[in-house]
């Protein structure tokens, strides 16, 4: 998962969880993540292209925009 692209579907702000949709070719699909910024503070709107810096399963990724 970390260094996979995304983009935003959910705003991601500051003490927010928000959502991604990630391309996740191991499962030839793209999948709903739900999306911390790596960065606190570093809001992203909605269409942000990002990459996944961290990820912690099931469905939960850190994410800092690409």
């Amino acid at each position: 998962m970390v260094g996979l692209i995304g983009r935003v579907s959910g705003r991601i702000g500051a003490g927010l969880v928000g959502e991604v949709m990630v391309h996740v070719p191991q499962r030839q699909g793209t999948e709903a993540f739900l999306a911390y910024p790596a960065v606190p503070g570093d809001p992203m709107p909605v269409g942000t292209q990002v990459v996944v810096v961290e990820y912690q399963p099931p469905r939960t990724v850190y994410v800092a925009p690409a």
